[in-house]
C-alpha cells in the first residue's frame, strides 16, 4: 500500500546491496529518494538503472566527516524540502584476522564508518526533523545479527553493531519530543555482493567452514518499507530479519 503523502528518504550506503535495493523500493512507494555513498561510479549506477532522476538524486558522502554530511542534508533539503526517513545503511569490516593482529587503523576505519558515520546522520536528521513542518520523522538503523552475537574474528564490526543498538535506544528515548521514532532492523544473510563470499563457506565457531544459507536481498528492502510506511505513533523497535536456516541462535 503507498503512502498518502509524499516522503523524502536518504539513505546512506545508498550505491550497492541493501542501500539499493531499499532505495528502488522506496521510490516504488512515492518516496522521494537521496543515496549517498563514497563511490560516485555506483551512486550514478543506481540512477541510470532507473532511468528517471525527476524523485532521486546522489549526494558523494563521507559518513565520517561531519562536513560531509552536512552537505548530504542541506542538499536533500534543497532538493526535496524535508527528510521523514534516514536510513543509517553504511557500514564496513575489518579482515577477519585475529584480535591482536589488527592494526590501530582498522579498528578505527569501522568505528569510523559504522558507528560515527551512523551518529553524524543521526545528528542531522534530529536538526533537520524536530525543526520541520511536520514536524518529526523515522529513523532506521541498520543492525545485524552481529549486534546480538558474533562470527570469529569480528571485534570491530561486532563492537560496532553493538553500539548501534545502544544509539537506537537513546534516539528513540531522545526523539519522543520531537516526534522522531528510532528502529533497528538486524539482518543476516541478505545475498549482496558483501555476502556473496558466504557462497564459498565461512568460519564458524567451532573452527569449520561452512557454507551458510542466503536470503533474497529484496526481503529486507520490503521488510525497510514496512517500517518506513507505518504512523509515527507506530514503531518497529527491533526487527531481526534473516535466512531461515542460518546458524544464529546456535552460533557460538
Amino acid at each position: 500500500m503507498k503512502m498518502e503523502q509524499e516522503k523524502v528518504a536518504i539513505i546512506t550506503g545508498g550505491g550497492s546491496g541493501i542501500g539499493k535495493h531499499s532505495a528502488l523500493a522506496l521510490l516504488a512507494q512515492g518516496y522521494s529518494v537521496t543515496i549517498a555513498g563514497r563511490r560516485e561510479a555506483k551512486l550514478n549506477d543506481v540512477i541510470e538503472k532507473i532511468g528517471d532522476d525527476s524523485k532521486i538524486m546522489s549526494v558523494v558522502t563521507d559518513v565520517a566527516d561531519p562536513d560531509s554530511v552536512g552537505r548530504l542534508f542541506a542538499k536533500t533539503i534543497e532538493r526535496f524540502g524535508r527528510v521523514d526517513l534516514l536510513f543509517n545503511n553504511a557500514g564496513t569490516g575489518a579482515p577477519s584476522i585475529a584480535l591482536e593482529d589488527l592494526s590501530f587503523e582498522q579498528w578505527t576505519s569501522v568505528l569510523n564508518v559504522n558507528l560515527t558515520g551512523a551518529f553524524l546522520c543521526t545528528q542531522h536528521a534530529f536538526r533537520v526533523m524536530k525543526n520541520q513542518s511536520p514536524m518529526g520523522g523515522r529513523i532506521i538503523n541498520n543492525g545485524s545479527i552481529s549486534a546480538h552475537v558474533p562470527r570469529p574474528n569480528s571485534s570491530p564490526y561486532t563492537a560496532t553493531k553493538h553500539a548501534i543498538t545502544g544509539l537506537t535506544r537513546s534516539c528513540s528515548l531522545d526523539g519522543r519530543k520531537y516526534n522522531i521514532v528510532c528502529s533497528q532492523i538486524d539482518i543476516g544473510n541478505a545475498l549482496t555482493e558483501m555476502t556473496s563470499k558466504m557462497e564459498n563457506g565461512v568460519a564458524q565457531a567451532d573452527g569449520s567452514v561452512k557454507v551458510e544459507p542466503t536470503m533474497n536481498v529484496q526481503h529486507v528492502a520490503d521488510a525497510v518499507v514496512q517500517i518506513a510506511n507505518l504512523p509515527l505513533e507506530s514503531n518497529v523497535q527491533f526487527m531481526t530479519i534473516m535466512a531461515s536456516n542460518m546458524p544464529f541462535i546456535g552460533r557460538g
